[in-house]
Parts: C-alpha cells; sequence; structure tokens
C-alpha cells in the first residue's frame, strides 16, 4: 500500500519502491528523499509522522534537525570563499585569526580542520548551554586548547569544533557567522529550506525527533564539545527533550555549525545540487576545480584512537566510502547526520542527493544507503 506523498519522474520508480519498503521493513516515522539530476527535481517524496505526540503528518516542506550534514553547509562556504580567493584552505589559520595561532596551533591550516587532522576535535573544558550560544566564549576556548596530536600527522572526527572553528575564519573574512553566510550567499537566493540557526517562524512546522529504541540517548550540545563523552563515550546523557534537547527550540535557534542544521531533504538535495550543477537557472556554485580539490583524499584508514570506521573524507565532505557510506562514484561529497540523515552531491552524475528522517536509528543505518543504491540502479550504474 501507498504509504508516502510526492512524485518521481519516468525511470525513478526504484527510488519510491525503496522508499515505501523503508516504512514497512525500519521503525520509520516520518521522513523524505528528493533527487536532482542535471539541476532538475527527479524525485520528490514525503510520508510518516512529522510530531508522534500530535500525529501531525510530514509534510512537502517539513525540516527537520540534521546534525552534521551542517558540515556540508558550512563546507560549501569555505570552498565558495576559497574559490573567490578570499580564502586559502592551506594557509594557517592564523592568517585570518590571529589569536587562534598559540599553543601548538601555529601551523594548523583551514584543510588541516575540513580533513578532520587539527588536532583540535574536541575541547578540555565544558562550557554551558549559554555560552555555547553566545558564540564568543566557544571561539576563546579554541583559542587556548592545545591539539591532541600534532597537526597533520593523524586524524580523528572533529564533531563539533569542525563548525566553529571553521565558522570562526568564516566569520574573520566575511563579518558574518556561517549560518548568517549561508543564508546571504547560498541559502535565500536559491530558496533553499536549510539553516544553520532556524528561525522562529520556522519552529512550529518542524519535525520532531524520536530515538529508536535500544538506541543510546543523544549527548546535549555541552558535551558533544568535550572529550570525555566524544572521544571515549563514557557517558551518555538523554540529549533529545527541553530543557535544551535536540527538539528545544531554544538549541535549534542557535548557531551551532558542526551539528546543528535543520533542513528539509529538498533543502539539502538543493543545496548539493546547486554546488554540482546549478539549479534555479543559476550557474553551479562550485567550479569544476573546486569540486576537484574538495574531493582528494585527505584522511582515511585507522585514526588517533586506532579505529578504522571505514570513512573517506576530503576537504569538508565525507567521500565515497563503499564500507562505510557508499555514493555513486570519486566524485561523490557530502555528509550524514546521526539520526542516519544523510546529503551529497556529484558533478559527474549530475545528482543531488539527500534523505531526512525522525526516527533516530543512528550512523551508516541502512535506510539512505538503499535510497542512493536505487538512485544508482536507476542511472544505469
Amino acid at each position: 500500500m501507498r504509504s508516502y506523498s510526492g512524485w518521481v519522474d519516468e525511470g525513478f520508480g526504484g527510488v519510491a519502491d525503496v522508499f515505501a519498503r523503508n516504512f514497512e521493513e525500519f521503525p520509520e516515522l516520518g521522513a523524505a528523499v528528493t533527487v536532482f539530476v542535471g539541476g532538475r527535481k527527479v524525485v520528490e517524496l514525503w510520508g510518516g509522522v512529522a510530531d508522534e505526540g500530535t500525529g501531525r503528518e510530514w509534510e512537502r516542506d517539513t525540516v527537520v534537525p540534521v546534525f552534521s550534514c551542517a558540515k556540508g553547509l558550512v563546507s560549501v562556504c569555505a570552498h565558495l570563499l576559497a574559490q573567490e580567493g578570499r580564502l586559502d584552505l592551506d594557509a594557517p589559520v592564523s592568517r585570518y585569526w590571529p589569536e587562534f595561532g598559540r599553543y601548538g596551533k601555529e601551523a594548523i591550516t583551514s584543510r588541516m580542520v575540513l580533513g578532520h587532522r587539527a588536532g583540535v576535535p574536541v575541547l578540555d573544558g565544558v562550557l554551558t548551554f549559554e555560552e555555547i550560544a553566545g558564540w564568543a566564549p566557544v571561539i576563546r576556548a579554541v583559542e587556548e586548547q592545545t591539539p591532541l596530536w600534532e597537526p597533520d600527522t593523524s586524524y580523528e572526527y572533529h564533531g563539533q569544533v569542525f563548525g566553529f572553528l571553521i565558522g570562526e575564519v568564516i566569520r574573520r573574512i566575511t563579518g558574518h557567522t556561517p549560518g548568517a553566510y549561508f543564508r546571504r550567499a547560498v541559502g535565500d537566493p536559491l530558496g533553499l529550506r536549510a539553516w544553520i540557526g532556524l528561525p522562529g517562524a520556522e519552529m512550529d512546522g518542524r519535525a520532531r525527533l524520536v530515538e529508536a529504541e535500544g538506541r543510546p540517548g543523544m549527548p546535549g550540545p555541552e558535551h558533544l564539545l568535550t572529550r570525555i563523552v566524544t572521544m571515549n563515550g563514557a557517558l551518555v546523557f538523554p540529549g533529545l527533550d527541553e530543557p535544551h534537547g535536540w527538539n528545544d527550540p531554544a538549541l535549534l535557534g542557535m548557531e551551532l555549525p558542526g551539528a546543528g542544521a535543520t533542513a528539509s531533504a529538498s533543502g539539502l538535495a538543493g543545496l548539493y545540487a546547486a554546488a554540482v550543477t546549478g539549479i534555479e537557472g543559476r550557474r553551479r556554485l562550485l567550479a569544476p576545480e573546486t569540486v576537484a580539490d574538495a574531493v582528494r583524499e585527505v584522511s582515511s584508514g585507522k585514526g588517533w584512537l586506532g579505529f578504522d570506521m571505514g570513512a573517506r573524507w576530503g576537504s569538508g565532505f565525507l567521500l565515497d566510502s563503499p564500507s562505510f557510506r557508499p555514493m555513486l562514484g570519486e566524485r561523490s561529497f557530502g555528509n550524514d547526520g546521526a539520526g542516519g540523515q544523510f546529503a551529497f552531491g556529484d558533478d559527474e552524475f549530475g545528482v543531488g542527493f539527500a534523505y531526512v528522517a525522525n526516527r533516530m536509528i543512528g550512523h551508516g543505518d541502512a535506510r539512505a544507503s538503499r535510497l542512493v543504491a536505487a538512485v544508482r540502479g536507476c542511472l544505469g550504474g
């Protein structure tokens, strides 16, 4: 039985079939998938429930927290600035942010941060919710931080510090925080439903997150910045409900650029389609040589903690990683989110893809990967 709304172009029925099966075979609550090919939307599907408490249905434009998919928004902005000649990714961060260049961080470049190689994946101190919301206290803490390893000699996922660090570089260059710059340079001109810092007018229509049964609770933002939780997983905190959980308007409204984006499937897919092909009659955001720079592998294999998760990283983006997060090919680049959300682009295939959901199953669960495989099949891959 049809369990979704929307449409697909001829030849993309396989994506609709998988989307429907996801509702049958997983504890899916509400979800959406959008695919652009050649700058044209060929799939737009949505279904299920946006708010389990009220029964409110998921709609075409429903937005949902997408966690680390935020890194894609920030990284597109960084590459746009590099493309314009305003940011040298291989120059020390201190060229743009002098106060950063101390305590062993003098040689750290933006590319090291984008490739998770900077040695500052987390902070030693715990900041309060109010301090994180204030931006400046986090920046001061980053300035005071000593790297955990010699920069560029190893890598480990820079979950939250990534967004603040690259975000402050963006702010120093443009005068705008990363969420504001994204809207100014990309989101508003293209009408994309994607934000780092959700406007108050969008709060009532957002989807509310629900943890899948048996899944550990998400840490709140105060703890995602700290070593004890992020690095060894020693503590788990309930993190969805108010106050200050991931359903809290106060959290969703702040700029948390490493993991705090809120977006619709169409908004995220539109971002990547705009990056690789252009949409709305506009030329592509990222030139072929810019994409080539972004998809050059920077980090992979065993990280500083001694684990190899199978992920491959370029400059700011997860790359096609067959054993971790398969995409379409060597020109694919994107980011996934803690609840299973995933978005990427590929200029060889001309694809912008996004899947979002409010039932949080986890990183690497099969829902998005099955949809990507369906897209690949529809393209003849």
